[in-house]
């Protein structure tokens, strides 16, 4: 008899709507807790921005980040003995929701370190104009070829999202030269992502120096599961490795498609998306197509 396994998966950046979590605060008062609590440590009301700001607001990094990971580890909380992972992993800004939700991190802690990360990233933004850009229908070898050959600035593999689908990431012109080479190379499409900046690539070194001491004040704990990193994409157990490879992280590129294959050879029969929207859902369903989704 094979045991079935649970797989946990958290979204990032980008999964964000207006709205997200009011159903959370109305029906569960664990949440309105935890809510009223995150609006106290941020010292601004984050609850105002995600049930009824604006989706101008909510697309800062400085509030979407925070916003995206409340919402990940409240409904993680409010499913109470249901939530039972075998294994978590999140997307970039949901490895941080993963962390909480396997205990290596506390609620308070996570969501501290979120925020500082969110300011970090936002600034090393401000500090150079940069972007990023999904590549749909070429192989990931090609992609990472043509980026090779660019020298008209940064621009490096971000996001492996699906087998077909790779993010890349850069300075504004070198990351508008690749999108042309990889349409002439026959991508379906290379299209410029509405994000304020390089993210997973070298530009997020100034983020990393910061980010590096809010990580290293922070007590990380042993997990009650592994999670599947983004940076090794491999089941990581051991809290001075996650420490690192958390950092790591900001300057890598995120190994989605990689890690939810490593979770489905380790036994991950069903992935349960927690957060806002079914964005990883879709790109499971492209990665393992046999698993069962929720």
């Amino acid at each position: 008899m094979i045991h079935m396994k649970n797989a946990y998966i958290f979204p990032g950046q980008g999964a964000q709507f207006v709205g997200m979590g009011t159903d959370l605060y109305d029906q569960h008062e664990e949440a309105r807790n935890l809510f009223n609590q995150a609006n106290d440590i941020l010292g601004f009301s984050i609850t105002d921005e995600m049930f009824s700001g604006t989706d101008e607001g909510l697309k800062q990094t400085k509030i979407t980040q925070p916003a995206i990971f409340l919402h990940s580890v409240i409904a993680a909380r409010c499913l109470g003995s249901e939530f039972r992972p075998d294994m978590v992993a999140g997307h970039s800004l949901g490895e941080f929701s993963a962390l909480v939700a396997n205990g290596t991190l506390d609620f308070q802690d996570g969501l501290k370190l979120v925020y500082q990360r969110a300011l970090a990233m936002q600034e090393a933004c401000e500090m150079k104009p940069s972007t990023m850009a999904a590549v749909l229908g070429l192989e990931d070898s090609v992609v990472e070829d043509i980026c090779r050959g660019i020298h008209s600035g940064v621009v490096v593999p971000a996001n492996y999202n699906c087998p077909g689908q790779l993010v890349i990431s850069g300075d504004i012109d070198a990351v508008n030269e690749a999108c042309e080479k990889l349409k002439a190379a026959g991508a379906k499409r290379a299209l410029v992502l509405p994000v304020g900046g390089a993210f997973h690539s070298p530009l997020m070194k100034p983020a990393e120096e910061k980010l590096a001491l809010a990580i290293q004040q922070t007590r990380f704990n042993n997990p009650s599961c592994p999670v599947y990193q983004n940076v090794s994409a491999q089941a990581e157990t051991d809290p001075e490795t996650i420490k690192a490879n958390l950092l790591k992280q900001l300057t890598a590129p995120v190994k989605w498609t990689q890690c939810v294959q490593a979770m489905v050879k380790d036994g991950a029969t069903k992935f349960i998306e927690l957060g806002p929207g079914k964005v990883l859902q879709g790109l499971v369903k492209k990665i393992a197509p046999g698993s069962e989704l929720a």
